[in-house]
This record gives C-alpha cells, structure tokens and sequence, in this order.
C-alpha cells in the first residue's frame, strides 16, 4: 500500500479498529468505574483527585478495549456466523489478525502504563487481572464450554466499580464489591434475554448458549429468577448505609420494571419482548447507578 492510498483510507481503517472496542460497552464499563471513583471520594473531590478520575478513566478504556479487541479477534469465526456480529473488520477480513493482534497489545500495555505510573501498581494489576478473565477464562475456556458461561464470566464484567474505587483508595473497599455484585447478578437475566431472540444465531454458531442447551421456558424462567435476586442485590447500598432514599426509591422503581419485564418474559414469551426486556436491562443499570451519583452528593 502506497502513502497515498494509506491516508485516504485512514479514515475508514481508523474507524475497523474504534468498532473492535466495541465502543457502546465501553460506555458502560467506564461509567460504572466512574460511580466507583466518586463513592470512594467523600464530598466534592479537589482538582487533584477530579484529574486523577479522569486519567483512570483513560487506563480503564484502553485495558477494556484491548480485551473487547481481542475478543472479536479470537472469535472472528464465530462472528461470522452471527447476524449480531457478522458486521465486524475481523469477521469480515477487513483486518487481519496480525493488525487486530497488535492493536489489542498496544492498548493493554498503553492502558497498563497509565494505571501504573499515574494512578497506583495495584489498580493496574486488578485491572490486568479483568483482562485476562474477560478476554481469556471467559473468551477462551467458558464461553464454548458451558451454558454458565455468562454467570462464571460475569465476575469478570462487574470489576468496573471496583477498579474505580481502587484508582482513589488504593484497596478494595465493601461499597465496591457491592457494585461488583449488583453487576454480577445484573448480567444473566440482561445477557440471556438477549439470547433468547439471537437463539439460532448462538445454534448456528455452536455456543451452549442457555437457550441453545436449556430451551426457552427454561432460560424465561432463569431470567425472572435473576431478576427477583438483583431487586434484592440492588437494595444492598441503602442497608448498607451507603446510599440514602433518592437512591432506594430510584432502586424500588427499577427493580419492580425488570422484575415485570422478567415475569412478563416467563409468561408470555415473544422475540419483540425479549428485545424490549434487555433494552431496558441498560436503562436499568445506567440509570441505577446514575441514582447513586446523584444521592452522593445531595447526601
């Protein structure tokens, strides 16, 4: 390739190696690390500790993209195959391994050298360790041997808040694995509605996906449970004394619309449900833990 043909693509290339990011999931993964920066801060934080926010932000995006590109390199095949994912560079081609490869190394160490020289040792090597059950546990061993996979992988997926609480504090406080936990048990009953209309996606793919291994009722009936124990998982803030009623009610108010999602799913299936059902699971977490932001500081 010719300098010029280089540059006038460069757009276009720049724009494969964003969409390996899988930027709308970073979205989320940074917010939910931001919620745990700012509950390890008490009050208004200084200057120092806002800079200090947004270069972990920075490490944290750069870590997870890199695994999220590794990701769509180790399953390109898989990718494929799926009408969800057939749309990726790496499925289609339009980035080799060796490109996708070196761009999920230069992230990680990029990202791995912020956390370590600008935040502390020990954020980076939690946030190494996310990486590697993510990108590696998850993607490599559970996700095509087990219809658990969501459930064992998703403790990697709830680390957000937990490495934004360590960027400020240094360790690992209860209000962060409490996060963490809501998280954990947010993400089967989101994942498995999802998979419930991409079912012969999954099939065709040959994933044991629950719907795959399990049937429909059955995974209906999985999310509903998973929905009863997040209500109860999301209250754990305001028993702790960590949130206040700003948050509860805005807890009551999510957790009674997914449990109703989740029940009306086991009821009375349909694919336009399940739709509606995992995109109200973002709306769910978002906004939960944007209600957590605000009852910080109006407490």
């Amino acid at each position: 390739m010719t300098a010029a043909t280089f540059f006038s693509s460069a757009p276009s290339r720049l724009s494969q190696y964003y969409v390996l990011t899988k930027p709308r999931v970073l979205q989320l993964i940074v917010f939910c690390a931001f919620i745990g920066m700012v509950l390890a801060v008490p009050g208004l934080p200084s200057g120092a500790e806002v800079l200090k926010m947004a270069v972990a932000c920075v490490g944290i995006w750069w870590v997870a993209g890199a695994a999220a590109v590794f990701n769509c390199l180790v399953e390109k095949t898989i990718d494929a195959k799926m009408r969800r994912t057939s749309w990726r560079p790496t499925a289609q081609g339009q980035l080799s391994d060796r490109q996708a490869l070196a761009f999920s190394v230069a992230l990680c160490v990029a990202g791995s050298v912020v956390l370590y020289v600008w935040i502390n040792p020990f954020t980076m090597w939690l946030t190494l360790a996310t990486f590697v059950g993510y990108a590696v546990v998850y993607t490599l061993v559970l996700k095509p041997l087990t219809p658990q996979n969501i459930v064992i992988g998703g403790a990697a997926g709830a680390m957000p808040p937990v490495l934004g609480w360590a960027a400020l504090r240094g360790d690992v406080g209860p209000e962060a694995l409490i996060l963490c936990l809501i998280i954990f048990l947010w993400t089967p009953p989101h994942f498995w509605a999802l998979a419930l209309y991409r079912v012969e996606d999954y099939r065709k793919a040959g994933l044991p996906m629950l719907p795959v291994t399990h049937g429909n009722q059955f995974t209906r009936l999985q999310v509903f449970l998973y929905t009863l124990i997040l209500f109860a998982g999301c209250l754990m803030p305001f028993v702790y004394g960590m949130s206040s009623w700003i948050y509860l009610a805005a807890a009551m108010v999510l957790g009674v619309g997914f449990c109703g999602y989740g029940f009306a799913l086991w009821r009375h299936y349909s694919d336009a449900l399940a739709r509606k059902t995992f995109r109200f699971s973002l709306i769910h977490l978002s906004t939960l833990f944007a209600a957590l932001l605000v009852d910080h500081y109006v407490f």
